[in-house]
């Protein structure tokens, strides 16, 4: 249950390794997971290419425990967390910043289970979850709020792949997991025992957010405006018009192709989240206030959990000023 093993691939000088760029090249290395959500439109349409006129390199990770260490390497530039490794990272002191919120986790994280019908029935079961995620701090908050000790329950660390092949195997009696795998799990007898919008009630909300290491933001203000403005406008369309992203459409093939989910089911995985859009950003629900708020409740958490120890600000984890000059960008256009 410790972040031994994460914090010290992260926290080896407790700075980032700086990869410099050669002199006037446009190179963004981008650390993405696969999640259903907006910027997977953009994502397959080489939006972001188009808008920051750099040459980006994608590279899937399995969880946000591997984003921060990729991060924390230097081998990436922005990435994809939840809120819980993100909090994480920023107690090691890591320069990195917060630049888009991407939405509130809802139904698209949750605990599903075979055999077991409440709270006590996990007692001695195998429950899988990846460690340092946002599900994993679902998973331990859930556990706190029934009054249940984690060690009364087998935790096991594994990644989204190997939780489905776990579950399929049935090596595993639930897991705490996102979509698609979760939505796997659900088809194949799964039944949900609670999901991210009970656990926020119980205290626990998360949220996933993109994230850049603070010296190639310094570097190149210019590309990761664009790559926040590109995020905003997609996300703005998709709730503006949700009904655009329906089973048959584009948009949904698109996000099938690079996640795996079933394109049919795409409309509604796309509901288990509370995406914020472009002008959400700089509002004081997100990066104007809350989400340092957040970080800083969610790194308390882990704390008590023996896991980080937590700063008295994580003000310095956020940064409003990308979304502040997309919006501004986006106003002398109209």
């Amino acid at each position: 249950m410790s972040l031994i093993g994460f914090s010290s691939r992260i926290a080896l000088a407790g700075l980032l390794a700086s990869v410099a760029l050669p002199a006037g090249a446009e190179s963004l290395r981008i650390g993405w997971q696969q999640i259903v959500e907006p910027s997977r439109v953009a994502q397959a349409g080489q939006q972001y290419e188009k808008a920051t006129g750099a040459e980006i390199t994608w590279n899937l990770f399995g969880g946000g425990a591997d984003v921060i260490a990729a991060l924390a390497s230097g081998s990436i530039d922005i990435g994809y967390v939840g809120s819980s490794p993100l909090a994480a990272a920023a107690s090691q002191g890591l320069p990195i910043e917060t630049i888009y919120v991407v939405g509130n986790i809802a139904q698209a994280e949750a605990l599903a289970v075979k055999d077991v019908t409440s709270p006590e029935g996990l007692k001695g079961k195998k429950i899988a979850t990846p460690f340092v995620s946002t599900a994993h701090y679902s998973l331990l908050t859930a556990l706190k709020h029934w009054g249940i000790a984690p060690a009364d329950v087998q935790l096991l660390n594994l990644r989204p792949p190997e939780i489905a092949a776990a579950w399929e195997r049935g090596d595993i009696d639930g897991a705490y997991i996102w979509d698609p795998v979760l939505n796997q799990i659900k088809s194949s007898g799964g039944k949900v025992l609670a999901d991210s919008a009970d656990v926020a009630t119980w205290g626990g909300p998360t949220f996933d957010a993109w994230i850049v290491r603070k010296d190639y933001a310094e570097q190149h203000p210019d590309v990761i405006t664009a790559f926040v403005k590109v995020t905003g406008e997609i996300t703005d369309d998709y709730l503006a018009h949700p009904d655009a992203w329906g089973a048959g459409s584009q948009n949904a093939a698109r996000i099938a192709e690079l996640t795996g989910a079933p394109v049919a089911e795409v409309p509604a995985l796309l509901k288990g989240y509370a995406f914020a859009g472009l002008k959400d950003q700089t509002s004081p629900e997100f990066l104007g206030g809350r989400t340092a708020e957040a970080i800083k409740a969610t790194a308390q958490f882990l704390q008590e959990q023996g896991s980080a120890t937590a700063l008295d600000d994580y003000n310095g984890a956020v940064n409003a000023g990308f979304a502040e000059a997309a919006l501004k960008t986006e106003t002398a256009r109209n």
